[in-house]
């Protein structure tokens, strides 16, 4: 049995990694989050690596409140950098392959296509610049790794948009969504997939690399709000404005489209699109 320490494992990744475990008998899982495993405690951590030698660390723990970010500035670092830091040095350690999730935020939704892994990042919020000291962790400390940048994740777990606008959408008549901040779902079933193949392709390599994941397609909040109203057979009315129209505490990229030609070379995968993925978990809610 080849022992996988999941990280953040009450979260939506982490609860749909729980659900694909059985696919994978050779892999023996140690599910942790904050109440049996702080990351951002060093000591906790090498001591948590050294009674159970993971040969593979996903890591699904993460601060993720975008615009809280702005305020807790301190927190949003010490979970999505020095957390990752102190993963980072433990899994170089033990030879331990670490799966990391970053995301689209880490660049500057400046692009007119789909982003490559190597293109420049640039993020333009808090929440972007502390999840890039994240991958900088990862790169500096770790000896084995993997980067997979995701984008819109949503799941029946936690929240998420695609769960507030069905509450929304029972509550009112009609909802505003930007129509000008472009990119792609992604449901975190399929991530949670595609992590897993990894760690089962990858654990005994010697390898340093970034993939990008998410759905097939490409799609505004609005257009992704419009199709959860239809797939939850809900009459609220969506009406498209524009960013400038809707301020939020911080800054979204216009454009954060990922291309994943790399991944599905690579793991010759393929990709679902996302309207498939949404009516999935739709399903699932009801």
């Amino acid at each position: 049995m080849i022992p996988i320490l999941v990280t953040g494992s009450l979260g939506q990744l982490g609860n749909e990694i729980k659900k694909q475990a059985g696919d994978f008998p050779g892999f023996l899982f140690f599910y942790t989050d904050i109440d049996n495993l702080d990351l951002t405690d060093e000591n906790a951590v090498a001591n948590w690596f050294n009674n159970n030698k993971p040969v593979v660390c996903l890591n699904c723990a993460a601060y993720t409140a975008v615009d809280k970010a702005e305020d807790d500035r301190d927190l949003a670092m010490l979970v999505n950098k020095t957390a990752v830091a102190n993963l980072a040095k433990n899994c170089k350690r033990h030879n331990t392959l670490l799966i990391h999730i970053s995301t689209d935020y880490v660049f500057n939704g400046m692009n007119y296509k789909p982003y490559l892994e190597n293109d420049a990042t640039a993020p333009i919020s808090f929440y972007g610049l502390s999840k890039l000291e994240g991958e900088v962790a990862v790169r500096q400390f770790a000896g084995r790794a993997i980067i997979i940048r995701t984008s819109w994740l949503y799941s029946v777990h936690g929240n998420n948009f695609v769960k507030t606008m069905i509450r929304l959408g029972k509550e009112r008549e009609s909802l505003n969504v930007v129509f000008d901040q472009i990119g792609t779902p992604t449901f975190a079933r399929d991530l949670a997939q595609v992590m897993l193949q990894v760690a089962d392709q990858y654990y005994e390599r010697e390898v340093m690399d970034i993939f990008h994941y998410s759905n097939e397609g490409v799609i505004s909040w609005y257009d992704f709000a419009k199709a959860i109203m239809e797939e939850a057979g809900l009459s609220c009315e969506i009406k498209a404005i524009e960013s400038k129209d809707f301020p939020t505490r911080t800054n979204r990229p216009f454009y954060s489209v990922l291309n994943k030609e790399k991944i599905k070379n690579q793991l010759h995968i393929e990709v679902p699109y996302w309207r498939d993925s949404l009516r999935k978990m739709m399903n699932e809610l009801e």
